[in-house]
């Protein structure tokens, strides 16, 4: 044993505790760790494998690194190294982390994922901000929770989520996510050039979909948002297709009107075996500094189309929330900040907040999916 008491075996055991930021998992278990070694004098030597020249996470995981181990008693001095891994060991990981899944749907029919489809009538009533705030908020509950940007001609998650510059990390065929306030990340917005417009046909679509859930790799989730684009189309059909056990959260606004199409949206979900399980209704009541709510977009739209999707469905479709309309809230997305952790005390930030409590005391059915277990 060195003479400063530190061992190698200690030091190992400290970089359990360092976690990839981009996979989330330790990195000894990742087998990140090379050779390990502590002189005499107490100064720690250690060989880190990235997954890729160039990692985006190679500078937070070397400072992660050495922190870890300069805690380790005895340890006077650290040296980090940083090599890449080679094809094979690179070959190893994806196989490890894929568990044998392959190139096939992460999230299918016996998955434990709780998936949970945001998608309104129309554009334009709020539905990615509110859908990305709800996913922080999810987090900030200690949920591991993913976000899927299926609005692949309107794609605006990056953005509000303060992350519009980031690109994913590939590990040959996989896909890495980038992370933003806990939640991973992916967006079409990820793979093109600056404003690059997005012109694609239903195919194409499909395939994109198709491939944001097999190749981009989630971890083990406890939820994964989507975020539908607006209306019955493309997108919305492969969506049902390939996540049929997907629960369906339908946005939309206080204005009556605005209900027939909203209830539109929930029909198509239910038409691929969906199930509806409630209603958002977004910019309701401004609130004046009087105390007074002006209601620039009517009222009751929310509870109409709660009442439109109770037909025909066993069990009755509510209201979950009501948020009101918030400069914050509209002000946080275009600056990149969640209003639920930067303003928690906002109306609307305490009526999501609302919302993700509810959801997390819904739970979801699990009928007729397969739990793993064996009864003899």
């Amino acid at each position: 044993m060195p003479e400063s008491g530190a061992t190698a075996d200690a030091v190992r055991q400290a970089l359990a505790r360092v976690i990839d930021p981009e996979i989330r998992r330790p990195i000894t278990e990742l087998d990140m760790v090379g050779d390990v070694s502590v002189d005499a004098a107490g100064a720690a030597s250690v060989l880190i494998k990235l997954t890729i020249v160039g990692c985006p996470a190679a500078d937070t995981i070397e400072r992660d690194v050495t922190e870890a181990v300069r805690a380790v008693p005895g340890v006077a001095a650290v040296a980090v190294d940083i090599a890449v891994m080679t094809r094979d060991e690179r070959a190893a990981l994806t196989a490890k982390l894929l568990a044998g899944r392959g190139r096939q749907v992460q999230f299918g029919p016996d998955s434990l994922t709780r998936i949970i489809a945001v998608t309104s009538g129309k554009g334009g009533v709020g539905k990615s901000t509110l859908t990305a705030n709800l996913a922080v908020s999810l987090a900030a509950r200690g949920l591991r929770v993913g976000l899927l940007d299926a609005d692949v001609f309107g794609f605006s998650i990056p953005g509000i989520l303060g992350i519009p510059a980031a690109k994913p990390t590939r590990v040959d065929e996989m896909i890495l996510p980038p992370v933003a306030f806990g939640v991973k990340v992916i967006s079409i917005g990820m793979f093109v050039e600056g404003d690059a417009a997005v012109s694609w046909r239903g195919p194409m679509l499909h395939r994109t979909i198709q491939q944001f859930l097999t190749d981009v790799y989630f971890g083990d989730l406890d939820v994964l948002l989507l975020d539908l684009p607006p209306g019955t189309g493309d997108i919305a059909i492969s969506i049902g297709q390939l996540l049929p056990q997907a629960e369906v959260l339908v946005v939309t606004t206080p204005q009556a009107a605005a209900a027939g199409v909203a209830e539109r949206s929930g029909l198509v979900a239910r038409q691929t075996g969906q199930r509806v399980i409630g209603v958002v209704e977004n910019m309701a009541g401004l609130v004046l500094p009087d105390g007074t709510t002006l209601e620039l977009f009517g009222s009751g739209g929310g509870e109409e189309v709660a009442r439109r999707l109770s037909v025909a469905q066993d069990s009755p479709v509510v209201l979950l929330a009501s948020v009101p309309l918030s400069i914050p809230l509209r002000a946080g997305g275009d600056g990149g900040v969640p209003i639920v952790l930067a303003e928690p005390e906002d109306a609307a930030s305490i009526a999501i907040a609302a919302l993700a409590d509810r959801l997390v005391a819904l739970g979801r059915g699990l009928a007729g999916r397969s739990l793993g277990v064996t009864v003899r």
